[in-house]
Protein backbone atom coordinates (compact mmCIF):
# COMPACT_ATOMS: atom_id res chain seq x y z
CA UNK A 1 0.00 0.00 0.00
CA UNK A 2 2.92 2.34 0.65
CA UNK A 3 4.23 1.62 -2.84
CA UNK A 4 0.80 2.26 -4.30
CA UNK A 5 0.64 5.72 -2.71
CA UNK A 6 4.23 6.71 -3.51
CA UNK A 7 4.40 5.50 -7.12
CA UNK A 8 2.35 6.80 -10.02
CA UNK A 9 2.37 8.34 -13.47
CA UNK A 10 2.15 11.89 -12.08
CA UNK A 11 5.83 11.80 -11.05
CA UNK A 12 5.37 13.29 -7.57
CA UNK A 13 8.47 12.95 -5.40
CA UNK A 14 8.00 10.18 -2.79
CA UNK A 15 9.52 12.33 -0.02
CA UNK A 16 6.93 15.05 -0.67
CA UNK A 17 4.16 12.45 -0.68
CA UNK A 18 5.27 11.23 2.75
CA UNK A 19 5.34 14.79 4.10
CA UNK A 20 1.86 15.46 2.72
CA UNK A 21 0.49 12.29 4.33
CA UNK A 22 1.99 13.39 7.64
CA UNK A 23 0.47 16.85 7.21
CA UNK A 24 -3.00 15.30 6.87
CA UNK A 25 -2.66 13.55 10.23
CA UNK A 26 -4.33 15.20 13.25
CA UNK A 27 -2.05 17.46 15.32
CA UNK A 28 0.77 17.16 12.75
CA UNK A 29 2.02 19.96 10.53
CA UNK A 30 4.48 19.40 7.69
CA UNK A 31 5.19 21.49 4.61
CA UNK A 32 5.30 19.05 1.68
CA UNK A 33 5.68 21.65 -1.04
CA UNK A 34 3.03 19.96 -3.18
CA UNK A 35 0.84 22.10 -5.39
CA UNK A 36 -2.96 21.94 -4.98
CA UNK A 37 -3.13 19.87 -8.17
CA UNK A 38 -0.61 17.36 -6.83
CA UNK A 39 -2.48 17.20 -3.52
CA UNK A 40 -5.66 16.48 -5.48
CA UNK A 41 -3.94 13.67 -7.38
CA UNK A 42 -2.82 12.15 -4.10
CA UNK A 43 -6.12 12.50 -2.24
CA UNK A 44 -8.63 11.89 -5.02
CA UNK A 45 -6.78 9.40 -7.22
CA UNK A 46 -3.99 7.49 -5.49
CA UNK A 47 -5.33 7.04 -1.95
CA UNK A 48 -8.83 5.81 -2.87
CA UNK A 49 -7.37 3.58 -5.57
CA UNK A 50 -4.95 1.93 -3.15
CA UNK A 51 -7.63 1.47 -0.50
CA UNK A 52 -10.16 0.06 -2.98
CA UNK A 53 -7.53 -2.31 -4.37
CA UNK A 54 -6.69 -3.51 -0.88
CA UNK A 55 -10.35 -4.09 0.01
CA UNK A 56 -11.17 -5.88 -3.25
CA UNK A 57 -8.02 -8.02 -3.18
CA UNK A 58 -8.62 -9.01 0.42
CA UNK A 59 -12.25 -9.91 -0.25
CA UNK A 60 -11.45 -12.06 -3.29
CA UNK A 61 -8.62 -13.88 -1.51
CA UNK A 62 -10.51 -14.62 1.70
CA UNK A 63 -13.57 -15.70 -0.32
CA UNK A 64 -11.40 -18.00 -2.41
CA UNK A 65 -9.84 -19.57 0.68
CA UNK A 66 -13.31 -20.08 2.16
CA UNK A 67 -14.66 -21.73 -0.98
CA UNK A 68 -11.65 -24.03 -1.02
CA UNK A 69 -12.34 -24.98 2.58
CA UNK A 70 -16.04 -25.64 2.01
CA UNK A 71 -15.54 -27.71 -1.14
CA UNK A 72 -12.25 -29.24 0.05
CA UNK A 73 -10.89 -28.40 -3.40
CA UNK A 74 -7.81 -26.19 -3.90
CA UNK A 75 -9.06 -25.21 -7.38
CA UNK A 76 -12.23 -23.56 -6.07
CA UNK A 77 -12.35 -19.80 -6.62
CA UNK A 78 -14.70 -16.93 -5.72
CA UNK A 79 -16.51 -17.14 -9.07
CA UNK A 80 -17.29 -20.86 -8.80
CA UNK A 81 -21.04 -20.57 -8.18
CA UNK A 82 -22.00 -18.13 -10.90
CA UNK A 83 -21.20 -14.80 -9.24
CA UNK A 84 -19.07 -13.62 -12.16
CA UNK A 85 -21.56 -14.71 -14.79
CA UNK A 86 -24.49 -13.10 -12.97
CA UNK A 87 -22.62 -9.84 -12.50
CA UNK A 88 -21.45 -9.89 -16.10
CA UNK A 89 -25.01 -10.34 -17.37
CA UNK A 90 -26.59 -7.56 -15.32
CA UNK A 91 -23.74 -5.17 -16.07
CA UNK A 92 -24.00 -5.89 -19.79
CA UNK A 93 -27.75 -5.24 -19.68
CA UNK A 94 -27.17 -1.89 -17.95
CA UNK A 95 -24.41 -0.80 -20.35
CA UNK A 96 -26.38 -1.79 -23.46
CA UNK A 97 -29.81 -0.46 -22.51
CA UNK A 98 -29.09 2.40 -20.09
CA UNK A 99 -27.15 5.35 -21.45
CA UNK A 100 -25.67 8.48 -19.95
CA UNK A 101 -24.70 9.33 -16.38
CA UNK A 102 -27.26 6.99 -14.88
CA UNK A 103 -25.30 4.05 -16.23
CA UNK A 104 -22.24 4.61 -14.04
CA UNK A 105 -24.46 5.00 -10.99
CA UNK A 106 -26.41 1.81 -11.64
CA UNK A 107 -23.55 -0.51 -12.68
CA UNK A 108 -22.28 -1.32 -9.13
CA UNK A 109 -25.80 -2.07 -7.87
CA UNK A 110 -26.59 -4.14 -10.96
CA UNK A 111 -23.33 -6.10 -10.67
CA UNK A 112 -23.95 -6.78 -6.99
CA UNK A 113 -27.51 -7.95 -7.63
CA UNK A 114 -26.38 -10.12 -10.53
CA UNK A 115 -23.59 -11.75 -8.51
CA UNK A 116 -25.92 -12.54 -5.60
CA UNK A 117 -28.61 -13.73 -8.01
CA UNK A 118 -26.20 -16.06 -9.80
CA UNK A 119 -25.11 -17.68 -6.53
CA UNK A 120 -28.69 -18.04 -5.27
CA UNK A 121 -29.74 -19.59 -8.59
CA UNK A 122 -26.87 -22.09 -8.41
CA UNK A 123 -27.73 -22.96 -4.81
CA UNK A 124 -31.43 -23.42 -5.64
CA UNK A 125 -30.59 -25.57 -8.66
CA UNK A 126 -28.22 -27.66 -6.56
CA UNK A 127 -30.97 -28.31 -4.00
CA UNK A 128 -33.52 -29.21 -6.67
CA UNK A 129 -31.10 -31.47 -8.55
CA UNK A 130 -30.39 -33.63 -5.54
CA UNK A 131 -30.19 -32.98 -1.86
CA UNK A 132 -27.85 -35.88 -1.32
CA UNK A 133 -25.29 -34.67 -3.81
CA UNK A 134 -23.54 -32.34 -1.38
CA UNK A 135 -20.79 -30.08 -2.64
CA UNK A 136 -20.41 -31.96 -5.93
CA UNK A 137 -24.00 -31.20 -6.94
CA UNK A 138 -23.55 -27.57 -5.95
CA UNK A 139 -20.41 -27.23 -8.07
CA UNK A 140 -22.15 -28.78 -11.08
CA UNK A 141 -25.08 -26.43 -10.56
CA UNK A 142 -22.65 -23.50 -10.51
CA UNK A 143 -21.13 -24.66 -13.81
CA UNK A 144 -24.58 -24.97 -15.39
CA UNK A 145 -25.71 -21.54 -14.17
CA UNK A 146 -22.45 -19.94 -15.33
CA UNK A 147 -22.82 -21.43 -18.81
CA UNK A 148 -26.44 -20.31 -19.12
CA UNK A 149 -25.87 -16.75 -17.85
CA UNK A 150 -22.78 -16.36 -20.03
CA UNK A 151 -24.81 -17.40 -23.07
CA UNK A 152 -27.48 -14.83 -22.25
CA UNK A 153 -24.78 -12.18 -21.75
CA UNK A 154 -23.32 -12.98 -25.19
CA UNK A 155 -26.78 -12.56 -26.73
CA UNK A 156 -27.28 -9.19 -25.04
CA UNK A 157 -23.85 -8.05 -26.22
CA UNK A 158 -24.89 -8.68 -29.81
CA UNK A 159 -27.75 -6.21 -29.29
CA UNK A 160 -25.25 -3.47 -28.43
CA UNK A 161 -22.10 -4.08 -30.46
CA UNK A 162 -21.06 -0.44 -30.10
CA UNK A 163 -20.84 -0.87 -26.32
CA UNK A 164 -18.45 -3.85 -26.37
CA UNK A 165 -15.41 -1.77 -25.43
CA UNK A 166 -17.01 -0.56 -22.21
CA UNK A 167 -18.31 -4.03 -21.39
CA UNK A 168 -14.88 -5.61 -21.80
CA UNK A 169 -13.25 -2.78 -19.86
CA UNK A 170 -15.48 -3.72 -16.92
CA UNK A 171 -14.86 -7.45 -17.40
CA UNK A 172 -11.08 -6.89 -17.24
CA UNK A 173 -11.47 -5.11 -13.91
CA UNK A 174 -10.48 -1.79 -12.36
CA UNK A 175 -9.95 -0.33 -8.90
CA UNK A 176 -10.26 3.26 -10.09
CA UNK A 177 -13.55 4.01 -8.39
CA UNK A 178 -12.97 6.88 -5.98
CA UNK A 179 -14.13 7.29 -2.40
CA UNK A 180 -17.76 6.60 -3.34
CA UNK A 181 -17.08 2.97 -4.19
CA UNK A 182 -15.05 2.47 -1.04
CA UNK A 183 -18.00 3.75 0.98
CA UNK A 184 -20.28 1.43 -0.98
CA UNK A 185 -18.26 -1.74 -0.39
CA UNK A 186 -17.10 -1.29 3.23
CA UNK A 187 -20.34 -2.40 5.01
CA UNK A 188 -20.59 -5.63 2.97
CA UNK A 189 -16.88 -6.25 3.36
CA UNK A 190 -17.03 -5.87 7.14
CA UNK A 191 -19.96 -8.26 7.56
CA UNK A 192 -18.66 -10.95 5.20
CA UNK A 193 -15.06 -10.86 6.45
CA UNK A 194 -16.15 -11.01 10.10
CA UNK A 195 -18.38 -14.03 9.38
CA UNK A 196 -15.62 -15.86 7.49
CA UNK A 197 -12.91 -15.21 10.07
CA UNK A 198 -15.18 -16.45 12.85
CA UNK A 199 -15.64 -19.74 10.97
CA UNK A 200 -11.94 -20.51 10.54
CA UNK A 201 -11.86 -23.12 13.31
CA UNK A 202 -15.08 -24.72 12.03
CA UNK A 203 -13.61 -25.00 8.53
CA UNK A 204 -10.67 -26.87 10.08
CA UNK A 205 -13.14 -29.35 11.57
CA UNK A 206 -15.07 -29.56 8.31
CA UNK A 207 -11.88 -30.40 6.42
CA UNK A 208 -11.74 -33.86 8.01
CA UNK A 209 -15.03 -34.83 6.33
CA UNK A 210 -18.73 -34.42 7.07
CA UNK A 211 -19.11 -37.68 8.99
CA UNK A 212 -16.21 -36.96 11.29
CA UNK A 213 -17.35 -33.36 11.74
CA UNK A 214 -20.86 -34.49 12.72
CA UNK A 215 -19.39 -36.96 15.18
CA UNK A 216 -17.57 -34.03 16.78
CA UNK A 217 -20.87 -32.19 17.20
CA UNK A 218 -20.60 -29.86 14.20
CA UNK A 219 -23.62 -29.06 12.05
CA UNK A 220 -21.75 -29.40 8.75
CA UNK A 221 -24.65 -28.30 6.54
CA UNK A 222 -25.22 -25.10 8.51
CA UNK A 223 -21.52 -24.20 8.59
CA UNK A 224 -21.23 -24.80 4.85
CA UNK A 225 -24.28 -22.64 4.14
CA UNK A 226 -23.10 -19.73 6.31
CA UNK A 227 -19.61 -19.78 4.83
CA UNK A 228 -20.96 -19.99 1.28
CA UNK A 229 -23.29 -17.06 1.89
CA UNK A 230 -20.55 -14.94 3.48
CA UNK A 231 -18.01 -15.79 0.77
CA UNK A 232 -20.58 -15.08 -1.94
CA UNK A 233 -21.41 -11.73 -0.31
CA UNK A 234 -17.71 -10.85 -0.26
CA UNK A 235 -17.38 -11.84 -3.92
CA UNK A 236 -20.47 -9.89 -4.94
CA UNK A 237 -19.26 -6.77 -3.13
CA UNK A 238 -15.83 -6.99 -4.79
CA UNK A 239 -17.29 -7.57 -8.24
CA UNK A 240 -19.75 -4.70 -7.85
CA UNK A 241 -17.01 -2.09 -7.42
CA UNK A 242 -14.15 -3.56 -9.46
CA UNK A 243 -15.46 -5.81 -12.22
CA UNK A 244 -14.05 -9.30 -12.75
CA UNK A 245 -10.47 -9.72 -11.52
CA UNK A 246 -9.19 -13.26 -11.79
CA UNK A 247 -6.59 -15.44 -10.05
CA UNK A 248 -6.52 -13.53 -6.75
CA UNK A 249 -8.82 -16.02 -5.05
CA UNK A 250 -6.77 -19.02 -6.20
CA UNK A 251 -3.16 -17.86 -6.10
CA UNK A 252 -3.11 -16.04 -2.77
CA UNK A 253 -4.60 -18.86 -0.60
CA UNK A 254 -2.16 -21.33 -2.22
CA UNK A 255 0.79 -19.10 -1.39
CA UNK A 256 -0.45 -18.62 2.16
CA UNK A 257 -0.80 -22.37 2.73
CA UNK A 258 2.77 -22.95 1.57
CA UNK A 259 4.08 -20.28 3.91
CA UNK A 260 1.89 -20.77 6.98
CA UNK A 261 0.32 -24.25 6.87
CA UNK A 262 -3.20 -25.45 6.20
CA UNK A 263 -5.17 -24.33 9.26
CA UNK A 264 -7.98 -22.01 8.20
CA UNK A 265 -7.64 -20.07 11.43
CA UNK A 266 -4.36 -18.85 9.90
CA UNK A 267 -5.12 -19.15 6.18
CA UNK A 268 -8.18 -16.86 6.24
CA UNK A 269 -6.66 -13.76 7.91
CA UNK A 270 -3.39 -14.12 6.00
CA UNK A 271 -5.28 -14.54 2.73
CA UNK A 272 -7.10 -11.30 3.55
CA UNK A 273 -3.81 -9.46 3.97
CA UNK A 274 -2.05 -11.26 1.11
CA UNK A 275 -4.89 -10.58 -1.30
CA UNK A 276 -4.82 -6.88 -0.41
CA UNK A 277 -1.07 -6.69 -0.98
CA UNK A 278 -1.23 -8.72 -4.21
CA UNK A 279 -3.90 -6.59 -5.87
CA UNK A 280 -2.39 -3.26 -4.80
CA UNK A 281 0.95 -4.36 -6.24
CA UNK A 282 -0.76 -5.52 -9.43
CA UNK A 283 -2.41 -2.10 -9.70
CA UNK A 284 0.97 -0.37 -9.27
CA UNK A 285 2.25 -2.40 -12.22
CA UNK A 286 -0.88 -1.63 -14.24
CA UNK A 287 -0.38 2.11 -13.68
CA UNK A 288 3.37 2.28 -14.32
CA UNK A 289 4.38 -0.32 -16.92
CA UNK A 290 2.95 1.65 -19.85
CA UNK A 291 2.62 5.05 -18.14
CA UNK A 292 0.88 7.36 -18.86
CA UNK A 293 -1.27 4.65 -20.46
CA UNK A 294 -2.78 2.06 -18.14
CA UNK A 295 -3.21 -1.71 -18.35
CA UNK A 296 -6.42 -3.35 -17.11
CA UNK A 297 -5.66 -4.79 -13.71
CA UNK A 298 -7.22 -8.12 -14.70
CA UNK A 299 -4.57 -8.48 -17.39
CA UNK A 300 -1.80 -7.93 -14.83
CA UNK A 301 -3.22 -10.45 -12.36
CA UNK A 302 -3.52 -12.99 -15.17
CA UNK A 303 0.08 -12.42 -16.30
CA UNK A 304 1.35 -12.81 -12.74
CA UNK A 305 -1.18 -15.33 -11.47
CA UNK A 306 -1.27 -17.89 -14.27
CA UNK A 307 2.47 -18.79 -14.24
CA UNK A 308 2.47 -18.75 -10.43
CA UNK A 309 -0.53 -21.07 -10.35
CA UNK A 310 1.15 -23.49 -12.79
CA UNK A 311 4.26 -23.47 -10.60
CA UNK A 312 2.17 -24.22 -7.51
CA UNK A 313 0.47 -27.14 -9.26
CA UNK A 314 3.85 -28.58 -10.30
CA UNK A 315 5.20 -28.29 -6.78
CA UNK A 316 2.05 -29.87 -5.37
CA UNK A 317 2.30 -32.79 -7.79
CA UNK A 318 5.97 -33.25 -6.93
CA UNK A 319 5.19 -33.35 -3.20
CA UNK A 320 2.37 -35.88 -3.72
CA UNK A 321 4.65 -38.07 -5.85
Amino acid sequence: MAAGVLVGAAGIEPAKVMLQLLDWLPLVSADSGLTPVEQGVLMELRLPRVLLGAVVGGLLAVAGASYQGVFRNPLADPYLLGAAAGAGLTTTVVVVFLKGDNESMVVPAAAFAGAVGGVLLAYALGNVAGRGGGTTTLVLAGVAVTSFLTAVQTFVQQLGIEELQRIYAWILGTVDGGWERITLVIPYAAVSVAALLLHGRLLDVLSVGDDEAVSLGLNAARVRLVVLLAASLATAAAVAVSGLIGFVGIVVPHAVRRLAGGSYRIVLPLSLLGGAAFLVLADVLARTVLAPAELPIGVVTAFVGAPFFVAVLRLTKRVET
